[in-house]
């Protein structure tokens, strides 16, 4: 699919992106497709986060650990072990 893609205009490109986004069910990818671009547009404008966005990030983030919602250094490892099986 990524040479399908670089071969098509920056225009129909965004439009096919759209439409994969469209078909997306999960709150959650939405979620951090939505922190990616975000954090993408900052550094395009070369904006720097402020203190109150920074703080919420790491409460958001501490949250998350505190509930499970993490992968630990040895589960990545485990995991990409098996990829170069």
């Amino acid at each position: 699919m990524r040479l399908i893609a670089i071969k098509m205009d920056l225009q129909t490109r965004k439009l096919h992106f759209i439409e994969s986004i469209l078909s997306v069910g999960s709150e959650e990818i939405i979620e951090k497709l939505e922190a990616l671009l975000e954090k993408e547009q900052r550094k395009e404008n070369n904006q720097r986060v402020s203190i109150d966005q920074y703080n919420q990030e790491i409460e958001e983030a501490n949250s998350r650990i505190e509930s499970g919602e993490f992968t630990s250094q040895d589960d990545v490892k485990k995991e990409s072990e098996s990829w170069l099986k």
